[in-house]
């Protein structure tokens, strides 16, 4: 049974009440009344990462989660057509794992800074630079990088696949950070050759990259400083796309779907999440017992692309789709489907 708008309405006042003003909840409802119907009549399925905006975090998705989760979705959809509620190379991924489905961004762009960092010329010519090291590439790139990978991972289970190749040296693409906490957790040394052209005369085991997140490098120790001293009893979480200092300096630090997990789980009341605001908005609606500090708050301004309108505008107008070739789609399935298949 569909849907209307007045439960949808009331459905995310009770949320949301504290996060979204009630005249914008009547408007998200209304479009996202007419995206059920139309998500139904035109056998579509939508995905949305734990990133999107609360109005539609809660209102039309089929399936919510993190990179790895939805890739794994992906790839059993059976419906004709799939809407990613995410950036491009979240969408790319869905194409690469599902070819034979109408693939939509509702965004013309979407972009990511991490995927934007490298593209595959760098990677072939790291790999050139240091013949037959496996190249572990974050999810967080785009279709052609992982064309030139051997196995992809996400925040979530990168400390597995680097343990998982039978080498001690590995490249690990694109994300700085994320390699210097991966490192940490390996035991692992880390060496970026492109800063330093003698580190390959180096004893090293893994190089990284210099890419990073615009809004996870903008995290300090300083912010979780502040936040203790005005709230001693805090609990800090801090994606692994954050510097090693400010992980070190948390309370915890794991992918997405682990920070909503420990939410959840955890018997503390009061939470500061050093990742995507709107993720932290989404978190509180869903543990209405605790709080969620307001500060330290850094909207992403690719995912903020994504929006309900948007998304209407896609199912209608089947825009915008996502292609990927052949040739490039083979060969990234093989590094995406290892890294599903570690989970």
């Amino acid at each position: 049974m569909n849907m209307t708008a007045k439960t949808i309405f009331e459905d995310l006042k009770t949320r949301l009440s504290q996060v979204v003003p009630e005249v914008e909840l009547k408007y998200k409802a209304e479009l996202a009344e007419e995206i059920l119907c139309l998500k139904k009549e035109r056998n579509a399925v939508i995905l949305a990462h734990n990133y999107m905006e609360p109005a539609l975090y809660f209102s039309v998705p089929d399936f919510r989660g993190d990179s790895l989760e939805l890739s794994r979705k992906a790839a059993t959809a059976s419906a004709d057509i799939i809407i990613f509620c995410g950036v491009r190379f979240m969408a790319e991924t869905a194409k690469i794992l599902n070819p034979t489905k109408t693939v939509l961004l509702p965004a013309k762009k979407a972009g990511c800074s991490l995927a934007e960092s490298i593209t595959a010329d760098d990677v072939r010519s790291l790999k050139a630079e240091f013949p037959g090291l496996p190249v572990v590439t974050y999810v967080n790139t785009y279709a052609d990088v992982k064309a030139e990978s051997d196995i992809c991972c996400t925040s979530g289970n990168a400390v597995k696949v680097v343990q998982s190749l039978k080498s001690d040296t590995v490249i690990f693409l694109p994300d700085e950070y994320l390699a210097s906490n991966v490192a940490r957790e390996t035991g692992k040394t880390i060496v970026f050759p492109r800063k330093d052209k003698d580190a390959g005369k180096a004893v090293y085991q893994m190089i990284g990259w210099s890419g990073k997140c615009e809004v996870h490098e903008r995290f300090t120790v300083a912010d979780i400083e502040n936040a203790r001293r005005q709230f001693p009893d805090v609990i800090v979480m801090a994606h692994p796309e954050c510097s090693p200092a400010v992980v070190a300096a948390s309370d915890f630090s794991g992918s997405t779907t682990a920070m909503v997990r420990y939410v959840a789980e955890s018997k503390s009341k009061r939470y500061l999440l050093l990742t995507e605001c709107s993720m932290g908005d989404n978190i509180a609606a869903e543990n209405p017992d605790k709080e969620m500090l307001r500060i330290c708050s850094i909207r992403c301004p690719h995912m903020n692309e994504i929006t309900l309108e948007d998304t209407l505008e896609s199912l209608k107008q089947t825009r915008y789709v996502i292609e990927v070739p052949e040739d490039i789609r083979k060969k990234a399935y093989r590094a995406v489907q290892r890294m599903i298949e570690i989970g």
